[in-house]
């Protein structure tokens, strides 16, 4: 322990430090300070009479035993603040909230908690923030940093100032804490107490100390939380009238505290904990030591888990792993940090110099110090020995070395960049330091300050043959800010004069423009430690320096407005220039702070101006910490700006009205690419930066790559740091820092590891071969690892400088010079020379590859190397081919927006119409033979839907959805789906662009809500077939044009060119099912080849041995010749050894290829190999979910030559052209495939196989490549038709150029056009459900219930399903689902009493006898039911709705069918958790009446339960519909008498269950997900041993609903509707 006492009583207790210092010359003997880190004991503990402490101060020992002091306070909420641009301007955001609180106190409340916070810089440290009040009379003061396990590369770092309560007792008390808890709520779940445990507050000294089962925890008045992705700065005001501190008081005691820390707080201050400790530590101390003491936190998550356990532990508390406390201004604890201590002054050491030259040098030195310069780059030397010396025995430097100057001085401006401060270098004299022009030349251009401490031989060597002496005087010419030429030591020169001038390039090497600063200086012998007598009277005017710690000149700090200067205009007139821009781009360059990465991104919030960012900007690459990406709509990224302009359309047309995004197009290329490509590298190296990981970019080709290809948004999400992903903003930048001053490629990989000590950060260095080979004695420093964190360094290895085949020389040299003068190529072995340094490589020739070199990297924790092997001419062609393609794209996307004829070039006029109407066609028609794809049932009958999309009375868009036996969906599934997304779809915007990149997937999550994946594909097939054939409707056209946009031709010379016509049709291939023997079969194909059919797919793998189907395709050969095209499919029916025969016996006979020849898919590539046919996938793509694109490059094999694409099975026409292009980019071919849709589908595929051929020859010619056969397209089921949906016919015919049986697309579109539907074949027609609404009351006892209703359905059906929303909701929130069940059953939904338009009211005056519990509810329902039928009801319930639904099963199940919970609870078990929740429910309705619903709201949907929710595209919708109810009295009630705690807990209830029970929770509901899962097992459990009554698997269901948090009916409903749907099914 630590003792601090007044100096006359105690003298200096003199200790032998744990650490041992060597002597001198390493590091000097009479140092004023030395370094303590007492790794073996955690806490050290200064103590003496503490100050007064701030806030409530509770004995709680002492404190009468109290029945309601568990029970929360009155009021516990949260008020989230605008972000703030500085951490000033939070400060007084806080102070502002506050006194809005002050004059509108929280009505009623005798107690409460109430925290404000605010978003501030990501710059804004918690270690930094605590240094500044360190002259505070508040406190306590406090800093705590903390490695968490689920997150190991993120630090949590806290501080905080003042206390608003403070609790010291016993926790081997029973139910000790359950007063600490009364003021920390789960819904203020950031709120924390800090303190010890086992140390003892002592009131009357007031003294902490150390006393086993004791605490002592306080809940700070201001607190600093350092994220990763943000600081959130809050304060906090507690009052409780039961300990006689009133909200006066809080409010007094909060104003106090803010002048204080108004009055100490200095913006501008750079202070570590390393000045921090001694400034408190004031005269002589006696020092002793303690390790019992550390620092933990709890908050209510750590509370919870306390009260479930019987005895309090230590490990049950939240620890530190770094901390600081302050108690008074000489009692504080501290742990595991560095402890600074003045000893002896630096006057004695200076007077103690053994020469004048080891004098200077150790003024120099320490000066430099206290300037916060301590980072010193050190060339070996013998003129600069005293710089050296001094410099390496100073106790706070780090010092570095490096044997080439030209290294050690790009080191040092690496440094500087991650720092923002210089580091000091020090070399010899001569060529030294010319070496060190490059890094001085390239410091200056990029504004990076380095101090140069040039050694030199004195006057009288110059100019006199001296060895090493060259004119160093302005060596570096303009390139320096200052430069002075210091004289040679001497004791008649005054040694201020050393100081002032290190002061002076200081001030020039800080101030701007910021850059390198050069002071000459001269020695003359000795260099060493010789002693040599000198006079200390040149010391005078140093006294006071020596006493104190501070620089010996004080610069005033001038506000940096421009690095350059000169500036022409004002910031008001830029203002001005702002607010009168109409279509404004925000235009972001490179960046270096976090301050101003921070600024930006609020700045482009606040314009809402689209933003596009430099590589450097450190906004380029964004790690996101929301589950979607952009989802901050008020900012809108261009992340290819550059792609965009390689259009020459684009660049004529500049007009920021619209953004046109090609990164769609480009991630396709870069991942449709199988190999490893550098585009690839540069787009997937921001993924790999985990944690704080930061980037280092070298310059020519690499830096490039970066900003063209790397991907603008990256997922964090995983990484559970995302506390506050509910606040602007909702990504984290990353930073990226290059040599672009002067953009050289030398000194790059020693500029990275200055840049990894310097930002404290893991860096990623990515640099060419060239550049790399430029500094490998970089690779030096590399070994020498103190001070940083590991090093990752990619090198893109194409050997040689591939920038120069991008140049014009690369069109005209011949290649023996580009070889050898430009590209410099070479073979040299960089795996060799990281042998030679103890570097760990990796070298990568693969994706596979690259992703485990870079995951080791991460998870090893050790500096390593990873070559990325490539070649010059694979890497420009691939260049070549991704620029064409964006150039076409994006030319594409801008002739779609501008040419189409509604348009007419206004894009004001870009056509976002509302869907005005969705109509659903049941048909059923006749085919002509059983389908082929599975068992007839003898009728030949096929059903499906039609769907009908109408914006006004002539735009009208038709769709197909046939679900058959290859679909996972049946038709009574897809109709379900269909009548929920009427109602969605109906008014919805349709502001899809449908070039197939992603547009429909976006349309459908943001407009509808819906996850796309939860759509069933043959639903999103013919959604986005009506969708494409409305727009084509909409713009006159037919639904090819809209797929490939306008004929950009004419608009861009550079745009490959191809015909939108060409033939105008496609080629269709002939269906035929082999039934029957080789000659009948073979006579059928010759029928249809004279009908002109050219090519033909024939159905095997059906008979009993494959040699019968090889036999059928002989005898086709020989009737029909080898004129015609043959393919066979075998829909995975062989083995692998009866594909092998079957191929074996079929080699000679020409096939096209062989669909699905194996049952595995495991088996493909051998039977490729093995049987040297050409085969096909089908079912494989079919099976293939989630990203399918990555998952294809398994089938790269040349031996699989086509894909088969069925839109309605892959889920539509834009996954369809994904899966088509990437075959293509194969030489692979794209093959559309019907599956026995009507003429409407067929039509509609007819143009999207069109368009498919189109971009295969779109693809041939930009890859050089000879344009492939058309292939014959999959659509002879065709034949199938004996009835169609549609009075005419669609025309099919064979060519006469005899080239096959062929469709039109004018024809498809002349079909699609004048489509009149057959009345005939329509079973029933439906639109949206409409509602039927009215009210009902119900009379109890003690009140009446007037209750709203909403229905669909039959009312005289006898199922009857009953919906019951959440705290909060209405009988709205079931509309959809109402919709989707309308055909199943009576579907009823309820306002429950307190929401919505529902009232209950008194009938007696005493309004205090009436409780709103869940049992008068459940029974108000029956009542309400009894009058609705006479049958028994299912009854749905969502949350509160759950509960009620859960109670209404067990107490009430001879009215009830069955139920179905989602995200439901039995209750709480035991009294005291139901006690304690009473209160707590009880809280939030007063919080509620006290501040009102919009606040309410606010601080309700912050909690962790809703994190999902938040995430939804319609959250903030729901919130504002959450925002009607009226009656707000009405709605605390019902909150505070519906409580969870007043509820009779269910859990025993459940063995008792009679009526079967669906649970459904979210998948990310972890809480509920877990009370869920042992409900069931309470139930299942009970029913298996049970005698009577149904078994557990028949009595309850459980189902975990996929992509949703708690509000499931919300987050993903379409599973849900199904799943109550089969539940139905299952009851009646």
């Amino acid at each position: 322990m630590l003792a601090v006492s007044p100096p006359p009583r105690l003298p200096l207790l003199t200790f032998t430090p744990l650490r041992a210092f060597p002597p001198l010359p390493p590091r000097r003997r009479g140092l004023s300070r030395r370094r303590i880190r007492r790794s073996s004991t955690p806490l050290v503990l200064l103590r003496a009479r503490a100050g007064r402490h701030a806030g409530i101060v509770i004995d709680v020992d002492e404190m009468a035993e109290n029945g309601d002091r568990d029970l929360p306070v009155d009021v516990s909420f949260t008020r989230r603040l605008p972000p703030a641009l500085t951490v000033g301007d939070g400060l007084d955001a806080l102070l502002r909230a506050a006194n809005e609180v002050k004059a509108t106190p929280p009505a009623g409340a005798r107690s409460g908690v109430i925290r404000f916070e605010v978003l501030v810089p990501p710059s804004t440290k918690a270690l930094k923030w605590c240094s500044q009040f360190r002259g505070s009379s508040l406190f306590p003061q406090f800093y705590l940093s903390r490695k968490l396990t689920s997150v190991p590369s993120f630090q949590l770092e806290i501080c905080g100032i003042g206390s608003a309560i403070c609790f010291h007792g016993s926790y081997l008390v029973k139910n000790e804490f359950d007063l600490v808890s009364r003021y920390i709520s789960s819904d203020s779940h950031l709120i924390k107490a800090y303190g010890f445990v086992d140390m003892n507050y002592v009131k009357e000294s007031p003294l902490v100390e150390e006393k086993l089962g004791s605490y002592y925890f306080f809940i700070p008045q201001v607190e600093l939380s350092e994220f990763d992705s943000c600081s959130i700065l809050s304060s906090t005001l507690v009052w409780d009238d039961s300990i006689s501190h009133k909200f006066e008081d809080a409010v007094s005691l909060f104003e106090s505290c803010f002048d204080q820390i108004q009055n100490s707080y200095d913006s501008s201050a750079s202070i570590s904990h390393k000045g921090l400790v001694p400034s408190y530590i004031s005269g002589d101390a006696h020092l002793s030591e303690t390790g019992n003491a550390q620092l933990v936190y709890l908050d209510a998550e750590v509370l919870a888990s306390i009260d479930a356990k019987a005895s309090v532990q230590k490990e049950n508390f939240l620890t530190s792993d770094q901390s600081f406390v302050r108690f008074s201004p000489q009692l504080f604890l501290y742990s595991n940090m560095e402890l600074y201590l003045q000893r002896n002054t630096i006057e004695f050491f200076i007077k103690s110099c053994s020469n004048i030259n080891l004098a200077w040098a150790s003024l120099i030195v320490e000066e430099c110090v206290r300037l916060g310069f301590t980072y010193f780059c050190i060339a070996p030397g013998s003129r600069s020995s005293p710089l050296a010396l001094s410099a390496t025995g100073h106790p706070l430097t780090k010092c570095i070395s490096c044997y080439d100057e030209r290294s050690l001085g790009f080191h040092a401006l690496g440094y500087g960049r991650g720092s923002r401060k210089p580091a000091v270098v020090i070399t010899s004299s001569g060529t030294a330091v010319s070496n060190l022009l490059p890094s001085v030349v390239e410091a200056s251009q990029d504004f990076v300050p380095i101090i140069l401490l040039t050694a030199d031989r004195p006057p009288e060597l110059h100019d006199a043959g001296a060895n090493q002496a060259i004119n160093q005087v302005n060596h570096f010419g303009t390139f320096v800010r200052y430069f002075f030429n210091l004289p040679p030591p001497g004791d008649q020169i005054h040694a201020r004069m050393v100081l002032t001038t290190l002061d002076s390039a200081a001030y020039y090497a800080m101030q701007a423009p910021q850059g390198p600063v050069h002071i000459n200086c001269a020695f003359r012998e000795p260099l060493d430690y010789t002693n040599q007598h000198w006079n200390v009277d040149c010391l005078r005017g140093l006294d006071k320096w020596f006493k104190n710690s501070e620089p010996y000149t004080r610069y005033l700090r001038m506000k940096t407005v421009s690095a350059f200067g000169n500036y022409s205009c004002s910031v008001m007139e830029v203002l001005e220039i702002i607010e009168k821009a109409e279509q404004g781009l925000l235009l972001v360059g490179a960046i270096h702070t976090d301050e101003d990465m921070w600024a930006v991104a609020l700045l482009a919030r606040h314009l809402s101006w689209p933003v596009a960012t430099d590589i450097l900007s450190g906004l380029r690459l964004r790690k996101v910490v929301n589950s979607l990406p952009g989802l901050d709509k008020s900012i809108l990224f261009i992340d290819h700006i550059d792609q965009i302009l390689l259009s020459d359309s684009a660049k004529n047309w500049i007009s920021p009205d619209v953004i046109v995004q090609v990164s769609q197009e480009i991630m396709f290329q870069i991942h449709a690419k199988c190999s490893l490509t550098e585009p690839y590298v540069a787009h997937i190296i921001g993924e790999s930066l985990y944690g704080d990981a930061v980037m280092f970019v070298g310059n020519s080709m690499v830096i490039r790559d970066l900003d063209m290809f790397g991907s603008g948004w990256m997922d964090y999400t995983t990484n559970g740091n995302n506390v506050m992903t509910h606040h602007f903003p909702d990504f984290v930048g990353t930073a990226v820092a290059g040599n672009r001053g002067a953009s050289g490629i030398d000194g790059l990989i020693s500029t990275a590891i200055g840049f990894a000590i310097g930002s404290n950060k893991h860096v990623f260095c990515v640099v060419g071969d060239i550049s790399f080979l430029h500094d490998t004695n970089g690779l030096a420093l590399l070994n020498q690892r103190a001070w940083r964190k590991p090093m990752t360094i990619i090198v893109v290895n194409n050997h040689g400088g591939a920038i120069f085949s991008f140049l014009p020389v690369a069109k005209t040299a011949s290649p023996q010079i580009l070889e050898k003068f430009f590209y410099a190529s070479h073979d040299i072995s960089i795996s060799k020379l990281c042998a030679a340094h103890r570097v760990k490589h990796f070298l990568v020739q693969t994706k596979a590859e690259l992703h485990d070199a870079l995951v080791k990297s991460n998870m090893e924790q050790v500096d390593c190397l990873v070559e990325v092997d490539n070649s010059i001419d694979s890497n420009a062609n691939f260049h070549r081919i991704m620029s064409m393609f964006s150039n076409y794209s994006t030319s594409q996307y801008l002739a779609y927006l501008l040419e189409a004829p509604c348009l007419k070039s206004e894009v004001d006029a870009i056509p976002v119409d509302r869907i005005d109407s969705v109509e659903c066609m049941l048909y059923r028609i006749q085919l002509s033979a059983p389908r082929t794809s599975g068992l007839s049932d003898g009728r030949f009958i096929h059903e499906g839907f039609v769907l009908k999309l109408r914006v006004d009375d002539n735009i009208v868009g038709f769709g197909e959805v046939a679900p058959i036996e290859i679909h996972e969906e049946d038709l009574l599934d897809v109709e379900e789906q269909l009548r929920f997304l009427l109602h969605r779809v109906k008014d919805s915007v349709l502001d899809v662009i449908p070039l197939l990149r992603g547009s429909f997937s976006n349309w459908i999550w943001t407009s509808l809500g819906i996850p796309p994946s939860s759509i069933f594909p043959s639903v999103k097939c013919g959604l986005e077939m009506a969708i494409l054939n409305l727009l084509a409707s909409q713009q006159k056209c037919s639904l090819f044009k809209v797929l490939a946009g306008c004929d950009p031709l004419g608009r861009d010379e550079n745009v490959i060119e191809y015909s939108q016509n060409s033939s105008g049709s496609i080629q269709i291939c002939a269906l035929v099912d082999c039934n029957g023997s080789p000659m009948e079969v073979a006579l059928a194909v010759a029928k249809l080849a004279a009908e002109g059919f050219t090519t033909f797919k024939l159905k095997v793998g059906r008979r009993e041995s494959p040699i019968e189907d090889a036999t059928a395709l002989h005898k086709i050969r020989e009737v029909v010749g080898y004129q015609i095209n043959i393919r066979v499919d075998a829909n995975q029916k062989w083995t692998y050894e009866q594909a092998v025969e079957f191929g074996s016996r079929v080699k000679s006979l020409r096939l096209e290829y062989i669909e699905e020849p194996v049952s595995s898919v495991n088996d493909l590539i051998k039977f490729c190999e093995n049987s040297v046919l050409p085969v096909a996938l089908d079912e494989t793509i079919d099976n293939l979910k989630g990203d399918i694109i990555p998952k294809l490059h398994q089938f790269v094999h040349p031996g699989i030559v086509a894909l088969v694409i069925k839109p309605s099975v892959v889920g539509g026409f834009e996954n369809a052209a994904h899966i088509a292009k990437w075959a293509q980019l194969h030489d692979k071919m794209a093959v559309i495939s019907s599956t026995y849709e009507s003429s409407i589908g067929l039509a509609s595929y007819i143009q999207l196989a069109h368009y498919v051929d189109q971009q295969s020859s779109i693809v041939s010619r930009i890859r050089n490549k000879d344009k492939c056969r058309a292939a014959a397209h999959g659509l002879g089921t065709y034949q199938w038709l004996r009835e169609d949906v549609s009075e005419q016919k669609l025309k099919i015919h064979a060519s006469p150029l005899g080239d096959g049986i062929r469709a039109s697309v004018e024809d498809a579109h002349g079909y699609l056009h004048h489509l009149n539907i057959n009345n005939d074949k329509i079973e029933r027609t439906y639109g949206e459900e409409k509602l039927r609404s009215y009210s009902i009351q119900v009379d109890a006892d003690d009140c009446s219930y007037l209750v709203k209703l909403r229905e669909a359905g039959d009312h005289t059906n006898e199922k009857v399903v009953l919906l019951l929303h959440g705290f909060l909701g209405t009988s709205e929130d079931w509309v959809p689902m109402m919709k989707a069940l309308a055909p199943s059953a009576r579907v009823i939904a309820i306002d429950l009493p307190g929401h919505g338009e529902s009232q209950i009211m008194q009938r007696h005056k005493n309004s205090e006898q009436f409780i709103v519990t869940v049992q008068l509810v459940a029974d108000l329902l029956l009542k309400l039911m009894c009058h609705i039928t006479d049958g028994e009801v299912v009854v749905v319930g969502y949350s509160m709705g759950a509960r009620i639904a859960l109670h209404m099963a067990l107490n009430q199940d001879h009215k009830i069918r069955g139920a179905v919970t989602i995200s439901g609870s039995p209750g709480l078990r035991d009294e005291a958790s139901r006690r304690r929740r009473v209160a707590i429910d009880k809280s939030r309705a007063q919080f509620l009446m006290s501040c009102g619903l919009e606040c309410f709201l606010q601080t309700w949907y912050s909690g962790k339960l809703w994190n999902s929710l938040r995430e939804h595209p319609e959250f903030n919708s729901l919130v504002r519909t959450r925002s009607k109810h009226k009656n707000i009295k009405a709605l605390a009630k019902v909150l505070a008498d519906s409580s969870v705690g007043r509820q009779k807990s269910l859990w025993e209830d459940l063995k008792h269950l009679k009526r079967p029970l669906l649970i459904v929770a979210g998948e990310k509901d972890a809480k509920f997900k877990d009370i869920s899962q042992k409900m069931r097992m309470e139930i299942m459990n009970h029913a298996e041993c049970g005698s009577d009554g149904p078994k557990g698997k028949e009595l309850c269901e459980m189902i975990i609903i996929p992509d949703s948090g708690h509000a499931v009916h919300v987050e993903n409903p379409l599973p849900l509707v199904r799943a109550v749907r089969k539940f139905l099914l299952k009851l009646y």
